[in-house]
């Protein structure tokens, strides 16, 4: 099958990025096989290409994580804290007639109330039915987080002063004019959010793509990349410093920064 998406993404400069055909203020045309080929990257990324990496929840979280983006997806009546992304995936399976099992297909929340629910239910038909889905929609888990990509510029505009709106407009648009820095924003964005949300802040200091950009300084679209990296690891690392001590984050810090680091061989 060559089904083809079209994803409209107003940014000046884009050029040539996995198979994607440019021009500014076009549509970026995303065939089947480029998008899954950034799938297989993506999945490699979140979840190391292995199939149960597809059905997650780490050890210290109130929410599993699933698919190749591994999107965050909350039990029912589970005070939501992060902002959760499955639900609008399993929403874009529906609209593109994903065939879905019923209990899939009719679920408000999580099914599995807690981690250790969700652990001794790897083995179940339930959950080897979700891995199988989502190992066989990888191009339509990429073409959901360009959706993403699309609305957050306007959406991160929106929640800044008016006297920051220019600079981090800049910084976006900086790092779209290079290929890796299409792919940047793609990830970091899925990875770590916008930003935005109130909800997604330790001592009122955020982690998403618009902490990072903010603290971004330069000109050049050569080293935007470098500086996003260089960037985003003070980000994460000033959230690990402000949260919890509880949630234990530093557990994590040197795989975010090793996801960080591979912006580099993109």
């Amino acid at each position: 099958m060559n089904k083809q998406w079209i994803i409209s993404l107003a940014i000046l400069g884009f050029i040539f990025l996995f198979g994607f055909n440019v021009r500014p203020n076009s549509n970026i045309v995303l065939s089947s096989e480029m998008a899954q080929k950034m799938g297989l990257k993506i999945w490699k990324n979140e979840c190391g290409g292995k199939i149960e990496g597809l059905t997650s929840w780490n050890e210290g979280e109130e929410f599993a994580s699933l698919g190749i983006g591994h999107f965050i997806w909350y039990p029912a009546g589970e005070a939501v804290v992060f902002q959760q992304s499955f639900p609008s995936l399993l929403e874009t399976f529906k609209k593109n007639k994903v065939a879905l099992p019923l209990w899939l297909n009719d679920a408000v929340g999580c099914p599995w109330k807690s981690r250790q629910e969700f652990i001794e239910s790897k083995e179940t038909t339930e959950m080897k039915e979700l891995r199988q889905i989502l190992s066989e929609q990888l191009s339509l888990q990429v073409s959901f987080m360009v959706d993403r990509l699309q609305n957050a510029l306007p959406a991160m505009l929106k929640s800044i002063p008016n006297e920051n709106k220019k600079a981090i407009a800049y910084q976006f648009h900086r790092l779209a004019r290079t290929p890796q820095g299409v792919f940047v924003l793609l990830d970091y964005i899925n990875f770590k959010g916008e930003g935005i949300s109130s909800k997604e802040r330790y001592q009122t200091e955020g982690w998403g793509l618009v902490q990072v950009l903010t603290i971004m300084k330069g000109s050049t679209p050569e080293t935007a990349v470098k500086e996003f990296i260089d960037s985003a690891k003070k980000i994460l690392s000033k959230r690990v410093q402000n949260s919890p001590k509880e949630r234990n984050e530093h557990r994590w810090l040197r795989g975010w920064y090793s996801r960080i680091d591979g912006y580099t061989n993109i």
